[in-house]
């Protein structure tokens, strides 16, 4: 015979010779009855029939639930009606509605009205990311048209180089929008290594090519666009940092398109003022300058000859030699920033006379850059965007797909610029 049926011999034989195994039977066997009834009526008249305690007591005998069962049935019920009074205490908090207070404050908020936690790293696939931070490929008639363009005159766009989610929006415009292109000028090499960033580093970047600015003027002018954006790379290699080429590409644009609008979102040129002046007077419309972040992450987020300071002066230099000039800023938001953290940041920006700013979520381009903290709500970005206005910014744009450049050419602000130039024209009449 088998080695298991000598064994439930020996089982059965020590159980009947010695009392405490055989009560310890009994209590497993009576709990096993219990769990077969809660199943089911039916089974359980089965499993008592056939259990030892049928044998012992009678079948009519009926076997008294286990007190660690009634424990749990009291702690289940205290428990739900605990939850019970939570939920009635978070109705009537949500009825009374936070305050701007509660907002930045952030502890009176339930934290998913704020945001939402961010993968731990790139294995992580415990947390998925949020839903509105998904995008279509980018494609259409116009979206093709420009991109072969660009390939023809052998130019860049920030657009594509820093993988931006809005490529196929922006390029394609229609529903209302305004049709808007970024163009990368001086190159796909930057000369920081800021640690957000998807664009190209190197200390000895390919040379300027003399031809861009005329090249980025056909490009513009054969598109039909209505506004465009020039960006560029850092270029600290060279003695004016590239000053002068973006300021050739603006006056190469106002020459071949008087209507159109220009925003230039520049390098800080190491806080050089007249190299600001040189760009800023140029016949520019926008200058833009991106802080990128809150003063408190900088050294963090940002390359080290970059700084809060630094790029506040770039922006407040802009508008003292050109008064008439709006200045633009970007902050990303998902860094691991505080609420308060935020407002201030706007305060010091409002401070120094900046006109228009844009939130937008942190999105990582590569595992070699930094982590996304957490992924903000869209009710966060809306909340954000009523405080900036509520402060007195001409305009904000503010989303998770937000980015500096999105939507540029937004129709309010393009309607400002307009009406700012004609009433100039009147004044000088």
């Amino acid at each position: 015979r088998g080695s298991r049926t000598l064994g439930r011999e020996r089982w059965a034989l020590r159980t009947r010779s010695n009392p405490l195994c055989a009560r310890a039977h009994a209590r497993t066997m009576s709990a096993l009855v219990i769990a077969a009834a809660r199943r089911s009526s039916g089974a359980f008249s089965r499993a008592l029939a056939a259990s030892p305690w049928a044998v012992t007591h009678g079948a009519s005998a009926t076997p008294r639930e286990p007190a660690w069962t009634r424990r749990s049935s009291s702690s289940a019920t205290s428990s739900s009606a605990a939850q019970s009074e939570a939920m009635s205490a978070f109705r009537e908090r949500l009825a009374e509605g936070p305050d701007f207070g509660d907002f930045v404050r952030g502890d009176e908020l339930p934290g998913t009205a704020y945001s939402l936690a961010a993968p731990k790293n790139l294995r992580d696939k415990s947390v998925r990311k949020p839903p509105w931070m998904k995008r279509t490929i980018p494609g259409g008639d116009r979206y093709t048209e420009i991109k072969a363009k660009l390939r023809e005159l052998k130019l860049s766009t920030v657009c594509e180089e820093a993988r931006c989610p809005n490529l196929g929006e922006c390029w394609g415009g229609g529903d209302g929008h305004t049709a808007t292109a970024t163009i990368m000028i001086m190159g796909d090499t930057c000369t920081r290594a800021c640690r957000f960033c998807a664009v190209k580093t190197s200390k000895t970047p390919p040379p300027l090519d003399p031809e861009e600015p005329e090249n980025v003027a056909k490009a513009i002018a054969a598109w039909g666009l209505d506004y465009v954006v020039l960006t560029s790379v850092d270029r600290d290699e060279l003695p004016d940092q590239g000053a002068g080429h973006v300021a050739e590409t603006i006056r190469r644009l106002k020459s071949s398109a008087p209507d159109l609008l220009v925003e230039a979102l520049t390098p800080d040129f190491r806080g050089e003022a007249e190299l600001v002046r040189e760009v800023a007077a140029s016949g520019l419309d926008v200058f833009a300058h991106n802080v990128e972040t809150v003063p408190e992450l900088q050294t963090e987020v940002r390359d080290r000859r970059a700084n809060w300071d630094q790029s506040v002066g770039v922006l407040r230099d802009a508008k003292r030699f050109v008064p008439s000039l709006i200045t633009k800023t970007s902050l990303m938001l998902g860094l691991g920033e505080t609420r308060p953290q935020v407002v201030n940041a706007l305060k010091l920006l409002r401070e120094a006379g900046v006109d228009v700013v844009t939130f937008g979520q942190y999105m990582r381009p590569t595992k070699r850059h930094l982590a996304v903290k957490e992924y903000l709500t869209p009710e966060a970005f809306e909340a954000y965007k009523k405080i900036a206005e509520d402060m007195g910014f001409l305009y904000v744009a503010s989303g998770p797909m937000v980015r500096s450049s999105y939507r540029a050419g937004e129709y309010f602000l393009e309607n400002v610029l307009k009406q700012r130039k004609a009433e100039a024209a009147k004044a000088t009449a």
